[in-house]
């Protein structure tokens, strides 16, 4: 499981990357920001796409948090 460290579309919209810029210029999808609204997943082309215009690391927007039985399964 993971989650997001930061407010994505937040951050994107300080940057100008707005909703409404996003997606004139087909930078992210409608149903894209809205997984991330529901803190739901998104493709590592997408997560490249953010850490682009922020300029960062995947590890600044996620954080990988095991659950109780991904923790029994891998640990």
């Amino acid at each position: 499981m993971f989650s997001y460290k930061i407010d994505v579309l937040k951050a994107l919209s300080e940057r100008g990357y707005t909703s409404t810029r996003m997606r004139k210029e087909k930078i992210m999808s409608q149903a894209t920001m809205q997984s991330i609204r529901e803190g739901r997943g998104i493709t590592t082309d997408t997560l490249n796409t953010i850490c682009i215009i922020l300029r960062c690391q995947p590890s600044d927007v996620l954080e990988i948090v095991p659950t109780d039985e991904e923790k029994i399964k891998f640990f």
